[in-house]
């Protein structure tokens, strides 16, 4: 088995879901909670790993793991625990869910998740969906957006995303000149080109498309799209553009705009922390260390605090 104190260096090995449930039930018994305790297992384990703890615990203690830990923790520690505890696409689930229920809409969140995910987390999701809230996907962010939008984010739920890696140069001088006819050609955005080429080609393909878009109309498709479009839908499509561009890069300019200025947008950062921790997390720090010249770990360091802070530092170890 190895030796029981198994630190994060060793992640994953000698993995017991036994022993990890049966360490969090003692980190929860009796008076006060030893966060520490809760914080080394979680933060060390895969999602499935997690998932299997979970198992373990509702099989030794009869009760569900989530319930006994919101009972012991508190606040934003709280809610980055629950969200490891889900998988990547339940979590994802719960905040489309959350983004639509009730008055208003957060068109924000359903454009960030839905416009950056690939076809098999799409599928995912909408399986989740369906599984926590007997409820179809597609048709709840249907009824809760409207023109536009409405259009592109059912387009991006078809995840009918072309994901081969051939780039069809042809095929590229074609979109870009259909984007620029629909576009900047003449106004009254034609949005099925710009919906069909964003949400069907393959990244790839769309950065072969972007530099040829920029020679047939001498400025790049950001401009054209914040000229042609605004408010949702100019997010939404500059979202797929940026995703296709530098997914990672997207992911860091949230990350650092949920901890400019006043306050902490602590949900933002749970939600990339932790839904894109077994992804491309790596890839997102080193971004964002080379575009804000500072570490992702030391933003966070110094806009969060408690044991709050230590979980996501840990997750980002």
């Amino acid at each position: 088995m190895g030796s029981s104190h198994s630190t994060n260096k060793h992640r994953h090995h000698g993995f017991d879901a036994d022993r990890d449930a049966k360490k969090i039930h003692s980190a929860c018994k009796g008076a006060g909670t030893d966060e520490k305790k809760i914080i080394e297992i979680l933060s060390s384990r895969t999602s499935e790993q997690r998932q299997q703890i979970k198992q373990k615990y509702k099989s030794l203690y009869s009760k569900d793991l989530e319930e006994v830990l919101k009972g012991e923790l508190s606040g934003n520690f709280e809610k980055a625990v629950l969200a490891l505890l889900d998988l990547p696409c339940e979590y994802e689930a719960r905040e489309l869910r959350k983004a639509m229920k009730g008055a208003g809409t957060d068109e924000s969140l359903l454009i960030e998740i839905l416009c950056t995910r690939s076809n098999k987390e799409i599928v995912n999701v909408k399986e989740a969906y369906k599984r926590l809230f007997d409820r179809d996907l597609e048709s709840d962010v249907r009824s809760d957006t409207s023109g536009s939008l409405r259009k592109i984010l059912v387009t991006v739920l078809e995840a009918t995303r072309d994901e081969t890696q051939e780039v069809n140069e042809e095929l590229a001088v074609q979109d870009a000149t259909d984007l620029y006819k629909a576009g900047e050609g003449r106004w009254g955005t034609d949005e099925l080109a710009f919906n069909v080429v964003l949400a069907k080609r393959s990244y790839g393909q769309l950065r072969a498309t972007f530099q040829a878009y920029e020679k047939v109309c001498g400025k790049n498709i950001e401009e054209s799209i914040k000229s042609e479009t605004s408010g949702d839908l100019e997010k939404a499509y500059l979202t797929l553009v940026s995703c296709a561009k530098d997914c990672p890069g997207y992911f860091a300019t949230l990350l650092h705009k949920s901890m400019k200025g006043a306050g902490t947008d602590e949900d933002t950062l749970i939600r990339i922390l932790v839904t894109r921790a077994e992804s491309d997390l790596p890839a997102i720090q080193e971004k964002f260390q080379q575009m804000y010249k500072k570490s992702l770990a030391e933003a966070v360091r110094s806009d969060t605090s408690g044991d709050f802070r230590k979980l996501l530092l840990a997750i980002l170890h």
